[in-house]
Formats: structure tokens, sequence, C-alpha cells
């Protein structure tokens, strides 16, 4: 979709915006575990917290992997 809205098939354009995406998504669980704690929900809560982990992981191999191509 990407490409045929900006012609681009740039794979670190790609990256970037998946790095993007994700770190956004890991903010906005914040607030989801933030009121899951406040009605007292804890699976909720760690359910939240669990998604914001793979995000914060997902996001570092994004950041490994642009590092890796624009090294070499």
């Amino acid at each position: 979709m990407t490409a045929s809205v900006t012609a681009t098939h740039d794979v670190q354009y790609n990256v970037i915006s998946l790095l993007y995406h994700t770190l956004q998504e890991a903010d906005t669980l914040q607030q989801y575990i933030d009121d899951a704690r406040s009605s007292g929900d804890d699976a909720a809560a760690q359910f939240f917290m669990q998604v914001q982990a793979d995000d914060r992981d997902r996001a570092q191999q994004a950041k490994d992997l642009l590092r890796n191509q624009m090294m070499g």
C-alpha cells in the first residue's frame, strides 16, 4: 500500500514506520495499564504490560536492524 501511495519501496522507510507505530502503541498502552490498575483489573493490567514489553522488544529489534543497514 505504501508504495502505491508514496511511490517508495524503501525498506528503511518501512522499518522506521514500524518503529514509530510500535513506540506510539507502547505509549498508548501505558494509559490502558493505568486504567486497568485504577479499576482493579490486574489481569488486564498484566496483559497490557506484556504487550507493552513485546512492543519495546520489537522497537529495539527495529532500531538494531536500522543500525545494521546504515552501517553495512
